[in-house]
């Protein structure tokens, strides 16, 4: 299916997954958004950065957030060869395509 199609809402076929339930998979869990929306904002980002950021939230939590959303191609993560060992977290071009999403939501949540 092309991207840009012409798409509407339509209930999904017993058996087979919705595929709003999959992208809710991945970017719904606790803390994941939170980690998206600021990689939006910042591009890129380092552990402690976002660890900084995400009031909260514990380290190993962070780390699992983190690796999903790069398996899932939505982060990239690159690892400086320094001491102490530099690591920072960059949104992708599929991480920047959920970008009309979150504004979206801003827009809705403004009315709330």
């Amino acid at each position: 299916m092309k991207e840009r199609e012409p798409m509407v809402l339509e209930r999904g076929i017993p058996g087979v997954p919705c595929v709003i339930g999959k992208a809710l998979d991945i970017i719904g869990t606790k803390w994941t958004f939170l980690i998206v929306r600021d990689l939006l904002i910042e591009k890129t980002l380092r552990f402690s950065e976002l660890l900084k950021a995400m009031d909260g939230i514990s380290p190993k939590t962070l780390s699992i957030r983190l690796k999903e959303l790069e398996d899932q191609g939505i982060v990239s993560r690159t690892v400086f060869p320094e001491v102490p060992p530099r690591v920072e977290y960059t949104i992708t071009e599929k991480g920047k395509r959920l970008e009309p999403i979150f504004i979206e939501l801003k827009r809705f949540g403004l009315t709330l």
